[in-house]
């Protein structure tokens, strides 16, 4: 029964009947008469009904089932029979005359690494869609972009191509080594239900940031050269990025409480404040020339430890706005997305080369961001079949936050992340110790109805669902991105009504 089921699972199929002659069979199965100290074999056939398929067992009578009961026996007499065989080959090689003991089920069985579902390809392709038609709008027909720089940003984009198809190999791969590991945890969102009690393998970011890196350092062979002035501050960025990568699979293992978390992205930060060798000022809003007395105000070391402040912000922020299945990466893609339409807006829209390649540099960090973050959501959608961690959340935040400070915009970038600001702000209380945190501020789950129910925790996700209503977990993650996505279009309606007036 156990192969039978391992194999359907294997092949693919996601509605399965079982049929058997005996009933013993059919109720340990079904876990009606499960004992403590039970047949581990049954154990493992619990946890292959908690998978993500449809699994009914049918007790039949013996004399309808004598077909079938021929055919098992002549295979398994014939696969023991080839065991056999191989087994004595293997002993006449074998100086030591000790006896090969045949396979139990309990030494078979272990070795079956439970799958992961497939990727949601249909919703990657949906979005791909949406995305390329402004892309290759602004890129070909609405600005006059030079040739190098679109060559560049196009080679680049077709690099970033190649990384998402190897991320989604490789995350089912790297499940595998992770759950191995013990890295894994249950989904308390679906708590009392089966899909509750299925292992989810957890810090697959650490796939996304592997090759987001090498896609990064590949591309300098195309458009950076030895006496590039980028080239220093561009591998500070990945130095910055690579070292939060680091501290963030430190924390998924070790579990670093949340006063030290804060302090993590200071540290990753380092290289990139060191190496920073771009102008420390700031334009001061026309509606305020009038009370500074300058248009331009040298911040000097400010400057620098706000880049410090804003690398924490954007880091912790992607952190603690999570919680359900595709939110993490979810609103990354969002917010990348919108990073990627301002640079070609401002790159079109600029007649300053050095403005240009700030925006370019911008560019050629978040598409690689965008595309692996797309592969690691087909497997993160619901329902996740992988678990980010941390250091997926810090990976990205850290990207993010490097864009925003070498390509000037921090001011925009903020703006993009308004949800993670009121976010951040509903959380202040509890996160400074004022009220009391729990450990997961997650919404109540109602396992009958399937809905989330808001409670009283400072959350983003808490309160919108005490304004709207109970809602599924899909649905309210489908809300939240939509909640990013107008969060997107306000900062561009601003910054499109606001110029020339404010700057």
């Amino acid at each position: 029964m156990y192969i039978g089921m391992t194999l359907a699972w294997d092949l693919g199929y996601r509605r399965t009947e079982i049929e058997s002659d005996s009933l013993n069979a059919i109720l340990l199965a079904n876990g009606s008469v499960m004992k403590a100290g039970g047949p581990t074999i049954v154990l493992y056939i619990h946890e292959l009904c908690g998978y993500q398929w449809e699994v009914k067992f049918f007790h039949i009578r013996r004399d309808g089932n004598v077909v079938v009961g021929r055919f098992s026996k002549v295979n398994l007499k014939h696969i023991f029979l080839q065991r056999n065989t191989a087994a004595a080959m293997a002993a006449r090689k074998r100086a030591s005359a000790k006896p090969i003991p045949p396979p139990t089920p309990e030494t078979t069985t272990t070795q079956i690494d439970p799958p992961i579902a497939p990727p949601k390809k249909a919703l990657i392709f949906i979005f791909c869609l949406l995305f390329s038609i402004p892309y290759f709008y602004l890129l070909y027909q609405h600005y006059k972009i030079e040739q190098d720089l679109r060559r560049s940003i196009l080679i680049n984009a077709a690099l970033c191509v190649a990384g998402f198809f190897l991320t989604q190999r490789m995350i089912p791969v790297a499940s595998r080594y992770v759950s191995k590991r013990g890295l894994f945890g249950f989904d308390i969102n679906k708590k009392g239900t089966p899909q509750g009690d299925v292992k989810v393998p957890e810090s697959l970011g650490i796939v996304v940031g592997i090759v987001f890196l090498v896609l990064a350092i590949l591309f300098q062979y195309f458009n950076f050269t030895s006496d590039s002035n980028w080239l220093v501050e561009y591998n500070a960025a990945l130095a910055s990025i690579c070292f939060m990568i680091l501290l963030g699979f430190v924390d998924d293992v070790l579990d670093v409480p949340w006063r030290v978390k804060l302090v993590l992205p200071s540290i990753a930060a380092l290289p990139l404040l060191m190496a920073y060798a771009g102008h420390t000022t700031i334009i001061i809003p026309k509606p305020l020339v009038s009370y500074v007395g300058q248009e331009v105000l040298d911040l000097g070391w400010v400057y620098k430890l706000y880049m410090g402040l804003l690398a924490v912000f954007c880091t912790n922020s992607i952190n603690i706005h999570a919680g359900l299945n595709g939110l993490e990466v979810g609103q990354t893609v969002v917010i990348a997305s919108a990073i990627v339409i301002h640079n070609l807006m401002q790159i079109g829209a600029s007649s300053d080369p050095e403005y240009k390649q700030a925006h370019a540099f911008s560019i050629y960090l978040v598409q690689p961001l965008l595309a692996t973050s797309l592969a690691l959501l087909s497997y993160n959608w619901y329902p996740s079949s992988v678990f980010v961690g941390d250091t997926y959340t810090y990976f990205a935040g850290m990207t993010m936050a490097v864009v925003g400070i070498l390509g000037h915009y921090s001011e925009t970038l903020l703006i993009f992340f308004l949800p993670q600001v009121l976010n951040f702000l509903l959380s202040l209380p509890q996160l400074s110790g004022y009220v009391k945190c729990p450990r997961h501020r997650l919404p109540r789950f109602n396992p009958e109805t399937g809905l989330l129910t808001g409670t009283r925790d400072g959350t983003l996700i808490n309160f919108y669902l005490r304004i709207v209503g109970p809602k599924s977990e899909k649905s309210l993650c489908i809300h939240l991105l939509f909640v990013q996505a107008l969060g997107c279009c306000f900062c561009f309606m601003l910054r499109y009504f606001l110029a020339g007036w404010y700057k």
